[in-house]
């Protein structure tokens, strides 16, 4: 028997130490180093890859054979858009969100939908099985075929698997399963290793499905290694903005499909019904005010309108402050130095407030010129057009800079009503739009002058 050896693994980053020390050397964390049995986890490891001491065959890759694989369809065309399609048969699926986000809610419509068609197992380790009926019961499920079971061993999970030989198996969650191969509490570094480890090889050997749920820190990160997150094939976040029955699913990390695509969901008394068309709720407007302007950023695959608010009002005291939601806070701060560069406009002595409206969150440039004509609206005083749009990468020499799809961004805000736009040169439409105005711009200055000339016009 081979000898255990130990080591300290960081639950943020997963870096391995030698010895303990109060602050990880890889990514500056301090105090999340846990004890770990390296040799446990090696076997673990091997048995996953199929390695079992024998020797190993080397194939060329062109020897290998390519067999297309059969998506399964969730029933949910917002989580089927996330997944890249659906599940993958074989693959490991971990989804993480904030207590009361709607996770076992979603995975229990799922799991019951797909259970009518096929063998479904749901491993409930958090709630007892009578809870899970009076959930379906309220949800109006179709629960006559489901499969389910209360159990936080990874081994009589195993069992019951291999037992039932069902397509998707949902364990709820990864953080209270235990691995009866590690001696550590559950929830522990090495129980969550040693369980998903498992789950990664169980799933592999019997080609199901394994969705995985994920609790989520007070910092908003998955609680648990940051290795777990290699070790799966798809990881998505369900988000739930404060005070909003909508819910976001996106996704991080996916090796099936495209990364950062965007799902919503609604949260009702029926559970999550799924929103075929977000840019209708996201674009809720009232009454017209300044500093409101709608841009178009592109989520995954399909582009999706949203509303930017920016307030820009005198500093009462102390320094100015700029504040983003939604947005980077260190991006909009550089922006408005370009806007005192190359415009002239110096809001030195102004604080600077900036919002995403509906809880979304932009991390691409594209929003770039849409924000500071919202925060030049706002700082006039005057109103932009209903109608207009506007989207296009600001560069710190005051040139506004092309960005991807502007053709199907510029589609999209046409069949939402949109009758003007102001795009950089480069995405300049071909043919131009019926229906559209679009004004190309090289230019921060051109573009500040388009904007309050169409406000002069409407």
């Amino acid at each position: 028997m081979a000898k255990t050896k130990a080591a300290f693994v960081c639950g943020d980053c997963g870096e391995a130490h030698a010895q303990w020390q109060g602050q990880c050397a890889s990514c500056g964390a301090w105090n999340t180093l846990s004890r770990v049995q390296i040799g446990a986890l090696s076997r673990a490891n091997e048995r996953r890859v199929g390695f079992a001491g024998g020797r190993v065959e080397v194939k060329r890759l062109a020897e290998v054979e390519a067999a297309s694989t059969e998506r399964i369809a969730s029933g949910q065309g917002e989580l089927d858009r996330v997944l890249g399609g659906g599940f993958v048969p074989g693959s490991v699926v971990l989804i993480g969100g904030d207590p009361g986000a709607g996770k076992s809610t979603l995975l229990l419509t799922v799991a019951a939908a797909l259970s009518q068609s096929r063998e479904v197992l749901y491993v409930s380790g958090e709630e007892s099985l009578s809870q899970l009926a009076l959930r379906a019961r309220r949800l109006e499920l179709p629960v006559d075929r489901l499969r389910v079971a209360a159990e936080i061993r990874a081994d009589e999970i195993a069992s019951l698997v291999s037992q039932h030989k069902p397509a998707l198996v949902v364990i709820d969650s990864i953080q209270v399963m235990q691995s009866g191969g590690s001696e550590s509490v559950p929830g522990s570094v090495t129980q969550v290793r040693e369980s998903a480890a498992a789950f990664t090889r169980l799933a592999k050997e019997t080609n199901a499905v394994f969705v995985l749920v994920g609790h989520v820190t007070k910092e908003g990160n998955l609680a648990g290694p940051k290795v777990l997150e290699h070790m799966i094939d798809c990881f998505m976040m369900l988000e739930s903005p404060t005070g909003s029955r909508y819910r976001t699913l996106r996704g991080v990390k996916n090796r099936f499909g495209a990364v950062n695509e965007l799902g919503v969901f609604a949260m009702t008394d029926a559970g999550m019904k799924e929103v075929s068309n977000p840019s209708a709720i996201f674009l809720t407007r009232g009454e017209p005010a300044p500093g409101s302007i709608v841009t178009v950023t592109w989520e995954g695959t399909r582009p999706l309108l949203v509303e930017l608010q920016a307030l820009v009002d005198r500093v009462q005291s102390g320094y100015p402050r700029r504040v983003a939601v939604g947005l980077d806070a260190q991006r909009l701060a550089m922006h408005l130095a370009v806007l005192h560069r190359h415009a002239g406009v110096s809001l030195a002595d102004q604080d600077v407030f900036a919002n995403v409206v509906g809880g979304v969150r932009i991390d691409e440039t594209a929003a770039d010129l849409a924000l500071l004509l919202a925060v030049l609206s706002s700082e006039r005083g005057k109103i932009l057009p209903r109608d207009l749009i506007a989207f296009g990468e600001l560069g710190l020499t005051g040139e506004v800079r092309p960005v991807q799809n502007g053709q199907e961004r510029l589609r999209e805000a046409l069949k939402h009503g949109f009758a003007r736009a102001i795009v950089p040169a480069a995405n300049r439409p071909r043919p131009p739009l019926d229906g559209m105005r679009v004004r190309a711009v090289s230019t921060l200055q051109e573009a500040i002058a388009a904007a309050f000339e169409s406000e002069q016009e409407s």
